[in-house]
């Protein structure tokens, strides 16, 4: 059952960005219709209990999957989330995998992140006042480890405990989108050492680290990108259909490490203390 509610704070504490496949079994959901100084996010936010907490889940396309990655309000859906008190967030998303050993199949939980992107809206310190007149302050934040160390532990944890090798660390490469990679592009991401390419992964968690929330990405691996395997290259039907093959042991592993995360008052992490000392300017949520 859905019931629908303005935004109030705190609803939840732990948010789930992903598809509709991650809150549409729960047989009792909150929608909440949030209103950002960056404007809509991507779609209502549904509040629901998992594993004795309340949980945030935003869809990241849209619940019609309408908005392709280049077009998603990032900075409004992290927004979003921490105005309902959510302060650690499951950022799950379908990569391309680099290297022949991640297969489609492969659980891949990243420790680092190459962003290129080209016109995506990544910081909220952009200097631009807000329609309230706030300004937010110039503020550099670190970014040398973009994911949170605790959570990505509890999720390489947890999916073992479960029987899924997660493999522990790697990089996730994020592309403009919405095409996939040339082979020439392929090649080149994979002679950097990288290990996966996705289209969503940036900029959600330097936005998570400039709010000061904890971000941890497990990337599912639907397809070898162009450059790591001989045929025709990836289709969309093929990454559609492995992501549908997995949505249903993803979607449990996320619930376990939403159970296993600490709770929000134990938080001593280095996205917890992101902006100790810093002068904001932002609206404290």
């Amino acid at each position: 059952m859905t019931s629908r509610s303005s935004a109030q704070a705190p609803l939840a504490e732990i948010a789930v960005i992903g598809g509709s496949g991650f809150y549409s079994f729960l047989d009792d959901v909150t929608e909440v219709v949030v209103e950002t100084p960056y404007g809509p996010p991507s779609d209502s936010v549904f509040v629901g209990e998992v594993a004795g907490r309340q949980v945030a889940f935003l869809p990241r396309h849209g619940r019609k999957h309408h908005l392709p990655p280049h077009r998603i309000n990032y900075r409004a859906n992290l927004w979003a989330l921490r105005s309902l008190g959510v302060t650690q967030v499951l950022g799950p998303c379908a990569v391309g995998g680099l290297r022949p050993e991640f297969g489609p199949g492969t659980l891949l939980v990243p420790d680092q992140l190459v962003d290129r992107t080209k016109r995506r809206e990544q910081t909220y310190y952009d200097g631009e006042a807000l329609a309230d007149g706030t300004v937010p302050g110039v503020v550099h934040v670190a970014f040398a480890d973009p994911y949170c160390p605790v959570g990505r532990a509890v999720a390489v944890r947890t999916a073992r405990e479960g029987g899924w090798d997660a493999v522990d660390g790697g990089t996730l490469v994020v592309v403009e989108g919405p095409r996939f990679s040339t082979r020439a592009e392929s090649v080149w991401h994979a002679s950097q050492g990288w290990s996966v390419v996705g289209m969503t992964g940036h900029p959600e968690a330097v936005l998570a680290r400039e709010l000061g929330l904890c971000y941890t990405t497990l990337t599912l691996v639907t397809d070898l990108d162009a450059g790591a395997e001989t045929g025709d290259g990836v289709s969309h039907e093929e990454v559609l259909r492995v992501f549908a093959d997995n949505v249903g042991r993803l979607r449990t592993v996320l619930f376990d490490v939403v159970g296993a995360l600490p709770l929000a008052a134990d938080r001593d992490c280095l996205c917890a203390h992101a902006l100790d000392g810093l002068d904001t300017g932002l609206p404290v949520a």
